[in-house]
């Protein structure tokens, strides 16, 4: 095989493997599945025109020239999903380095590293903007359908976005390899990923907290300071707004230096890259690290199986990435508790449903995880408990940990408003109820999945979305009008009790 020969069967190669992973994520595995995730994946799309609508439907109409807080927000909206792109774009290259097993493939290939690597570059670049693409298509049909066909060029905005997002995290993943090795990286890269995707809305909250006192982002961007020290209109850094809008003038440059620049990255990193996966590998194989003798622990056969649940949590490996961004959306909140710790004011009702609704999201991904997610299910199954305590002592794992996470912020809202506390208390417990359907839903699976674990059960993963976001609004409204966060609690519970109707655990027993 030539060396052309084999750089163009690595390039379908990449090209397959990025489809085979998207085809498992939708199907869970599953060829039967296809044609019902093909039709899922249209109706979803469809409906995501509905919400898209509701918020962008309002700025169809805008023309060029804008004024300056109109590009502001543009420009700001913009950059917040580049950020939101380069921080999955930052795992996606990680995952590359840590979880791909074909290094001894691609080092036996006749063409030259450097070349294969490239080519492993441009097929990231790729997968990154069809995402992008995938998700902003119901958006910018939104625009389009409202405003015409120059928000057609917005297409190309999310081209540039994706194609820089992956170049940017290429470049930053490597750097770290460099700096703080491989031991290290795969660590880092996870936090890094997580502060990049949540740093400029924490940053904009944070902002309009201390300036304002309110949670809007939007606060702070329509601001007079803001638009005061923001550059003149025709400056370049509105060049993104401006070729969303239309205007090929700013969209042609901006698409030449994306391209020039995930360029740049092949030709400085290709090879490096080569040197960082072999890195990567040999510290993924490398078997002789001595672990930290610890003296032996005596406790209870429950105690013990909590003891292994929460090292597995905190040695896993991916947990990270999966659940720090949850956490990090928590610091605007708490903030806003400690800026107004001594006002009981309407600002602090908002603190209630964030917290509640993270609490449903981290509560039912660390359920996944302990239940579902058993990397040794035979082991476990020989160890001297019932069945029913193991799931037990792995339920009691997750609720302390969201009793850890939560308890402090809650203890200090009693102090500032001990109704609204103990309403967000009770919604938290509820929102627990993401643990109870991960229990009636489980399927046995390797944490690595934890990413296809929606693929298991479309009930379930609806089921637990849907009663996160219900008891987040029944907190809201409880706070605000008792009598429909009554009846929204209600609702949300007739939505778990028919989860519970349809779960195959519930079928089992009858």
């Amino acid at each position: 095989m030539s060396s052309a020969t084999a750089l163009s069967w690595f390039a379908r190669h990449e090209l397959r493997l990025a489809w085979r992973e998207w085809f498992a994520m939708m199907t869970g595995g599953r060829r039967k599945r296809a044609r019902a995730a093909v039709i899922g994946l249209i109706c979803f799309a469809a409906l995501l025109h509905l919400p898209a609508w509701a918020v962008i439907g309002r700025f169809a109409d805008l023309q060029l020239p804008l004024d300056k807080s109109s590009l502001i927000v543009i420009s700001a909206t913009i950059f917040l999903a580049w950020t939101l792109m380069l921080s999955q774009a930052i795992e996606s290259v990680t995952r590359v380095f840590y979880a791909r097993a074909d290094l001894d493939l691609i080092m036996s290939s006749p063409a030259t590293l450097a070349n294969l690597f490239s080519v492993r570059i441009a097929a990231i670049a790729l997968t990154v903007t069809a995402i992008a693409l995938l998700f902003s298509t119901p958006f910018i049909d939104v625009l389009v359908i409202g405003g015409g066909a120059r928000w057609l060029s917005a297409f190309g905005v999310v081209v540039v976005m994706g194609l820089s997002a992956a170049a940017v995290a290429i470049a930053v993943t490597i750097l770290l390899f460099r700096l703080i090795g491989p031991a290290r990286t795969r660590l880092i890269a996870q936090i890094l990923a997580a502060i990049i995707g949540a740093g400029f809305v924490i940053a904009l909250q944070v902002a309009a907290i201390m300036s304002y006192g309110t949670l809007s982002r939007f606060t702070i961007l329509t601001s007079g300071s803001v638009a005061a020290h923001a550059p003149d209109v025709e400056s370049i850094w509105w060049w993104p707004a401006r070729a969303a809008m239309g205007d090929s003038e700013a969209l042609l440059p901006l698409l030449a230096l994306a391209l020039v620049l995930l360029g740049s990255v092949m030709a400085i990193f290709s090879h490096r890259f080569a040197d960082t996966a072999i890195d990567a590998a040999a510290y993924g194989a490398s078997g002789n690290r001595r672990a930290k003798e610890r003296p032996f622990r005596a406790g209870s056969r429950q105690q013990a199986l909590r003891r292994k649940e929460f090292s597995l949590l905190w040695r896993d490996p991916w947990l990270i990435s999966q659940t720090l961004m949850q956490l990090l959306y928590l610091v605007p909140p708490a903030l806003l508790l400690w800026r107004n710790f001594a006002d009981s004011s309407a600002a602090l009702t908002l603190i209630t449903p964030v917290v509640v609704m993270a609490a449903g999201q981290l509560a039912g991904g660390l359920a996944w995880l302990t239940i579902s997610g058993e990397d040794a299910p035979d082991l476990v199954a020989t160890a001297p408990l019932t069945p029913s305590a193991v799931i037990r002592a792995k339920i009691e794992v997750v609720l302390i940990a969201i009793a850890v996470i939560f308890c402090p912020l809650i203890a200090a809202l009693a102090f500032a408003a001990p109704i609204q506390a103990a309403v967000s208390a009770g919604a938290i417990i509820l929102s627990a109820s993401a643990t109870a359907i991960q229990l009636w839903f489980r399927v046995q699976a390797r944490r690595s999945q934890f990413r296809r674990r929606q693929t298991s059960s479309r009930l379930a993963t609806f089921a637990e979305a849907f009663s996160s976001i219900g008891w987040a609004a029944t907190a809201a409204l409880l706070l605000a009008l008792p009598i429909a966060g009554l009846i929204s609690g209600l609702i949300t519970a007739s939505l778990v009790a028919i989860t519970w109707k349809f779960s195959p655990r519930r079928d089992k027993k009858a």
